[in-house]
């Protein structure tokens, strides 16, 4: 009864937690959006870009303007026959800017804008197509924006690059993945360098100047969903793991530190479970191994959970089948949570820092196993050997 009393309790605390979880992922989530400036940010919107914007970028009366990352603001109008008119600024000193169109919310395979101001002086605005996240695959002059006859346009007023462009669409633009990125290279050669920072905002082109929430920036979601997997699975629950199996001399130290390290992966796991499964329903994408292997370590770890409470004495019969359990379930989990955040890595192209951080993490786990294992070897060599009982020192003849 009182394992079934602590079981109670704890998913009604799970339950608690919950929104609790997702309202802090998604509020670090949405940092960057409409900040990065202090107060600066939204002044420049009261900047009235008709004045030094060539027609019809100049000529536009109902526009939109709104703060969505850093220093860069987005001005768009869309009219009755889906024509779009994007107008993008930014802060700037040198290198390049750009906004892309993503069908996924995945940089790579999307279409992009970029301009900058070459070493000559001129003023430069291409399309791009990414067809992949490495410099060579980003190819300028292509791309799927259904772009217009009418010619785009880039101005430096005072500290910042605007980049005008227009676009129609079949239908009506509504919540659209865009990629806001700059570098601070010039292009050589029209081939964009490598970008210094990106995010990735789902934007709602038909909110009007009255909405507040018409973006989020779901690139920040991507990667505190990342960080949380490598905490959670990565980290604290293979340390947790590590704890009974090396340092069960240390009674009851080691079962009090067990538990407590895996029921705090587990909830951080489960944060993670939350954020992907709200990224999902943001973008629309299907990344359907990635999203199964996660559903699938939720149930794992569930039901290392419901073992927790469900344990039975040392003495009863049944233990031994338990701990064949629990133990086995807690390594699939392991080896899955590993597999899942190499993939999530993969997937979200998340580069090559986060493969190299991931990799020394994962690294610093298997060698610290190894040692703690030679370590466990050559205690138990050094135990002496029990004598036979029917074995006699001075046996008498």
């Amino acid at each position: 009864m009182a394992n079934l009393r602590s079981f109670v309790g704890f998913c009604v605390l799970i339950l608690v937690l919950e929104p609790k979880l997702l309202a802090l992922a998604e509020d670090s989530g949405n940092v960057g959006v409409g900040s990065g400036s202090g107060g600066r940010v939204p002044e420049l919107c009261n900047i009235d870009a008709r004045s030094f914007l060539p027609p019809p970028y100049g000529n536009l009366s109902s526009v939109i303007c709104k703060p969505i990352w850093n220093t860069f603001i987005l001005r768009y109008s869309q009219d009755e026959d889906n024509v779009v008119n994007i107008i993008l600024s930014s802060v700037y000193t040198t290198g390049w800017v750009g906004i892309g169109f993503s069908k996924d919310g995945k940089m790579v395979g999307s279409s992009a804008m970029a301009g900058w101001i070459n070493r000559k002086g001129h003023a430069k605005i291409k399309q791009f197509y990414l067809q992949g996240s490495k410099e060579w695959e980003v190819i300028p002059d292509k791309g799927e924006l259904p772009l217009t006859g009418i010619p785009s346009s880039l101005v430096i007023h005072g500290p910042s690059i605007y980049l005008a462009f227009q676009l129609k669409f079949e239908n009506h633009l509504a919540r659209q993945p865009i990629i806001l990125a700059f570098g601070t290279r010039i292009p050589k050669h029209s081939h964009l360098t490598h970008h210094e920072d990106k995010t990735t905002i789902l934007f709602d082109f038909s909110a009007g100047s009255h909405v507040s929430a018409a973006s989020t920036n779901f690139g920040q979601m991507k990667k505190n969903h990342g960080v949380l997997g490598i905490i959670g699975w990565g980290l604290i629950l293979p340390i947790g793991a590590i704890v009974p199996r090396y340092f069960k001399h240390k009674d009851p130290l080691w079962y009090y530190l067990h538990s407590v390290l895996q029921f705090i992966g587990f909830a951080i796991g489960l944060a993670t479970v939350i954020l992907g499964q709200r990224l999902y329903n943001l973008i629309h994408a299907d990344f359907p191994s990635h999203r199964g292997i996660g559903i699938f370590i939720l149930v794992l770890s569930i039901l290392q959970i419901l073992a927790f409470f469900l344990r039975p004495n040392k003495d009863a019969k049944t233990r031994k089948f338990w701990n064949w359990y629990h133990h086995w379930v807690g390594r699939f989990a392991l080896f899955f949570g590993a597999l899942n955040i190499v993939l999530g890595i993969q997937i979200g192209g998340a580069g090559s820092d986060w493969k190299i951080g991931y990799g020394f993490l994962l690294g610093i786990v298997i060698v610290t196993v190894i040692v703690l294992e030679v370590l466990a070897y050559l205690r138990r060599s050094e135990k002496p050997t029990p004598l036979d009982p029917s074995f006699q020192m001075n046996p008498v003849e």
